[in-house]
C-alpha cells in the first residue's frame, strides 16, 4: 500500500515537473517572437505584413518557433501591452494599411528580453534523438532506414542553407547580425553530418 502511495507521488510530481517545463517552453518561445519583432520594430516603423515578409525572407522561422500567420497576432498583443504603437497610412490607391513602431516601453522591453534571453541556458532540441536512443530495439534493416532517413534530411538541409547563404552573402539589405546566424546553422548542420558518419560507423551501418 505505502509503494503504491510512494509510486503516485513519484507519478504526479513527474507530471507537475513536465508541466512547468512545457509551460517555461512555451513562454521562452514566445519571448524569443516578441524579441524578433520588436527588434525589426526597433530598426524601422512597418506593417505585420512587412514584418511577415521579413521573417519569411531572413528564414527565422528554420531557427525560431514562429509561424509567420502568427506575426498579426503578435502585433496586436504587442500593442495591447503598450509596446508598440499602430499608424494607419494610405499610400496612393494602396489599402490602408497600419504601420508599427516601438512605445518607449516598447524599448525598454526590449533591453529587457535582450537581457533575459542572452542569459537563459542553451537548449539544443532535436525531434529525431528520440529515434537514436531507440535504434537498438530496432532490427537491423529498420535501423538502417531511420538512420539513412535522419541523413537525407541533413544533407538536404546543409544544401539548402547553403544555396541560401551564397544567394545572401553579398546583398547589402542582410545585416551581419543575420549572416552570423546563418553561419551558425551551417556549422551546426555540417557538425550533425560528421556526427552521423560516426554514428554509422559505431552502429556498423554502410
Amino acid at each position: 500500500m505505502t509503494k503504491d502511495i510512494n509510486q503516485n507521488s513519484i507519478n504526479y510530481s513527474i507530471k507537475v515537473i513536465n508541466r512547468f517545463l512545457s509551460i517555461k517552453e512555451r513562454q521562452d518561445a514566445m519571448a524569443a517572437i516578441d524579441l524578433i519583432v520588436l527588434g525589426m520594430l526597433k530598426k524601422e516603423p512597418m506593417g505585420a505584413y512587412d514584418i511577415q515578409k521579413l521573417v519569411e525572407y531572413r528564414n527565422i522561422s528554420k531557427w525560431v518557433k514562429i509561424s509567420t500567420p502568427s506575426i498579426y497576432k503578435k502585433a496586436i498583443q504587442l500593442e495591447e501591452k503598450g509596446f508598440i504603437k499602430g499608424s494607419t497610412v494610405k499610400e496612393g490607391k494602396m489599402p490602408e494599411k497600419v504601420i508599427y513602431s516601438l512605445t518607449d516601453a516598447g524599448e525598454k522591453e526590449f533591453e529587457r528580453l535582450m537581457l533575459e534571453i542572452a542569459s537563459n541556458p542553451i537548449h539544443i532540441f532535436l525531434d529525431f534523438n528520440a529515434v537514436i536512443v531507440n535504434l537498438d530495439s530496432l532490427p537491423f534493416e529498420t535501423r538502417k532506414e531511420c538512420v539513412a532517413d535522419i541523413e537525407k534530411n541533413v544533407i538536404k538541409l546543409k544544401a539548402y542553407l547553403e544555396e541560401n547563404f551564397h544567394e545572401k552573402e553579398n546583398n547589402p539589405d542582410i545585416p551581419e547580425t543575420g549572416m552570423a546566424v546563418l553561419r551558425q546553422q551551417f556549422v551546426l548542420v555540417e557538425t550533425i553530418e560528421k556526427w552521423i558518419a560516426d554514428l554509422k560507423n559505431s552502429f556498423e551501418i554502410d
